[in-house]
């Protein structure tokens, strides 16, 4: 009876160490678009497998593509900005970068250590996903070319001064593709919003 009691303990302590284990890989590979206060942001490459929609519903404008111009901002750098996505023109098919604010400080190349606060809507709901502005601290980036970060902030954040606002309107071939990655639908459109607080 103890042996059996003994082998009944053992089997239920390696069943809870490889739940828990399983849990934390998968908290870590999740860096994703739901943090917690404690997390880094959306923008990595990985894919979800929940995200099975291939197109983007919602926004279904006619008409021109969108430019950066027409995507109106609220909100000075450190603050938490507000994104208005219009209606009236389709989302853009390229990577679109503006200076809402142009920073006065040290300029980001593709291997930056950076660290920034941010906010990302996606185009299709005017969802806001994920901000650190919320948070309160900053998303630090080592070699940001080298990171796991989506295409689009590894080339549209390049050329950022610290202490700059920059918008970035990034289409799903640059962001998390016809997959997704659950909350994010597949074939997604996202706009994020990005203040350059350091550079190095």
């Amino acid at each position: 009876m103890r042996i059996a009691g003994k082998v009944t303990m053992v089997s239920v302590v390696l069943v809870a160490a490889a739940t828990l284990s399983a849990c934390a890989n998968s908290e870590q590979a999740s860096t994703g678009t739901l943090p917690t206060a404690e997390s880094t942001p959306p923008p990595t490459t990985k894919t979800s497998a929940k995200a099975t929609s291939t197109t983007a519903p919602g926004n279904t404008a006619t008409g021109p593509e969108c430019t950066a111009e027409d995507i109106k901002v609220d909100g000075d750098f450190g603050a938490k900005p507000t994104i208005t996505i219009p209606k009236t023109c389709q989302p853009p098919k390229k990577l679109l970068s503006k200076d809402l604010k142009p920073g006065t400080g040290a300029a980001v190349a593709a291997n930056s250590n950076v660290s920034v606060n941010y906010l990302l809507q996606t185009w299709s709901d005017n969802n806001i996903v994920d901000n650190s502005y919320d948070r309160g601290k900053p998303l630090d980036v080592e070699a940001l070319g080298q990171s796991t970060l989506i295409q689009g902030w590894k080339q549209g954040l390049v050329g950022a001064k610290e202490g700059g606002r920059r918008l970035l309107v990034v289409p799903s071939d640059l962001g998390y593709g016809p997959n997704g990655r659950a909350p994010i639908k597949g074939g997604e459109t996202l706009v994020f919003v990005v203040d350059t607080v350091k550079v190095s």
